[in-house]
C-alpha cells in the first residue's frame, strides 16, 4: 500500500494542479491558504487501528520531520517519522496477548514475568525487549506489513528466539541490523527517541517541555506536569507508581510521558554497533523513581540493561514510517510552494 501511493503521487500532483489552473485560482493568497491546510493536515496527529472485535485497540502518533537536525550526539534522523504519543498500556498489552497468543521464547527468563503495575490504561510494565519485538512484529504481520524482527524456531515455543537481520535477508541493513528495513512499525532508535523528545528544530533541549514551560511534578489527576520523584521521597502519586498514559503534560513534539513514568526501551544496542542478539539495549526517559537531581529526565542522561531484563521500572512505546496521505500531503504543499516563486 506504501509504495503504491508513492508512486501515485506524481499523477496526485498534477491533477491537483491542474484543477487550480483550470479555476484560475492560484494566487499569491490562495496558494498560501493551500499550503497552509496541506501542512497543518500532514502534521496533525493519527491513530492506526490493530485486531478485531473485542480485542481490537489504537495507537495514537505524532509525526516527526527529518527536516532539521542535531550537528552531533544523539538526535540525528535525517527522514520523516512517526512516533507513538503515549506509552503501550496494559490494555493494549492484553489485547495484543488475546489475539496473537502466548508470547514467550528463549531465554525462558525473558517471558517469566508479568506486569506488576495492573491498571487498564497504566503503561505495560515488567516486560523484556524481546516481548516489545514480538508485540512490534505483531502490529506489522498483522496489518499485512513485515516483521521488523527476526525470530528462529516456533512462535508461542520455548525455541522462539530473536537474531538479528542476516545480509542474506530482504530488508537486511548494515545500519541497523536489527530492524528489517521494509517493516512499517518498529521499537525506536535511541536517536528516534531522543529526537522526538527533545528537538525543538534548532536544537536538543535539555528537557522535553514546551517553550516556555519548566520541569515540574504532577500529581497525575491535574493534567500537568511529569511522574517523577522529588528528592529522597515526594512520589508523584499516592501509593506511587506510574499514572495513567497522557495523565500530565504534553511535551514539545505533542508527546506524554517521555519524561518520567516508566524508562523506555531503545531498539538500539547501548554500545555503538553491538548488534549481538544478547548486546545491552539503551533506555531512555527515567521513570517515577527518577529524580530531577540524577538527571534521569534529561537528554545527556542514558541508561542500558540486558533485553531479557523485565523490570516494573519499564516499558515502551512504538513509533512507525509516516503514513502515505502525509508525504503526499508536504509533498503537495512543496510543490505548490514551488510553483507560487516561479508565478
Amino acid at each position: 500500500m506504501y509504495k503504491a501511493a508513492v508512486v501515485r503521487f506524481d499523477a496526485l500532483v498534477a491533477v491537483f494542479l491542474q484543477s487550480f489552473e483550470d479555476e484560475r485560482v492560484i494566487r499569491s493568497q490562495s496558494i498560501l491558504v493551500v499550503v497552509g491546510v496541506l501542512l497543518a493536515v500532514a502534521n496533525i496527529a493519527s491513530a492506526d487501528i490493530f485486531g478485531t472485535g473485542g480485542n481490537q485497540f489504537t495507537i495514537d502518533f505524532v509525526n516527526i520531520s527529518g527536516a532539521t537536525n542535531p550537528t552531533s550526539g544523539y538526535g540525528i534522523v535525517n527522514n520523516d517519522y512517526r512516533i507513538g504519543t503515549y506509552e503501550i498500556t496494559n490494555d493494549q498489552w492484553s489485547k495484543f496477548v488475546n489475539s496473537y497468543g502466548t508470547v514467550t521464547g528463549s531465554p525462558s527468563n525473558a517471558y517469566d514475568e508479568s506486569p506488576y503495575f495492573t491498571g487498564t490504561n497504566v503503561p505495560t510494565n515488567g516486560l523484556s525487549w524481546y516481548e516489545g519485538a514480538q508485540f512490534v512484529n505483531y502490529l506489522n504481520t498483522s496489518t499485512g506489513h513485515q516483521a521488523a524482527y527476526k525470530f528462529t524456531g516456533t512462535q508461542g515455543q520455548s525455541d522462539y528466539a530473536f537474531v538479528p537481520w542476516d545480509v542474506t535477508d530482504a530488508g537486511y541493513d548494515a545500519d541497523n541490523p536489527y530492524r528489517n528495513s521494509e517493516a512499517f512499525y518498529f521499537m525506536p532508535t535511541e536517536d528516534e527517541w531522543v529526537k522526538a523528545a527533545y528537538w525543538n528544530g534548532t536544537s536538543i533541549q535539555t528537557y522535553a517541555t514546551k517553550a516556555g514551560e519548566s520541569l515540574t511534578q504532577g500529581d497525575g489527576t491535574s493534567g500537568t506536569g511529569w511522574n517523577y520523584r522529588d528528592g529522597d521521597g515526594g512520589y508523584a502519586t499516592d501509593p506511587y507508581g506510574p499514572w495513567d498514559v497522557g495523565s500530565g503534560s504534553e511535551e514539545l513534539n505533542g508527546t506524554f510521558d517521555m519524561m518520567g513514568n516508566l524508562w523506555e526501551w531503545m531498539e538500539s544496542p547501548y554500545y555503538s554497533g553491538d548488534y549481538l542478539s544478547s548486546s545491552r539495549r539503551s533506555l531512555r526517559g527515567g521513570s517515577f523513581y527518577s529524580t530531577v537531581s540524577n538527571y534521569d529526565l534529561s537528554s545527556p542522561d542514558r541508561n542500558n540493561y540486558d533485553p531479557y531484563y523485565e523490570y516494573d521500572k519499564v516499558g515502551f512505546r512504538v513509533a512507525s514510517v509516516p503514513e502515505p496521505a502525509t508525504l503526499i500531503l508536504l509533498g503537495l504543499g512543496a510543490v505548490v510552494l514551488r510553483r507560487k516563486h516561479r508565478a
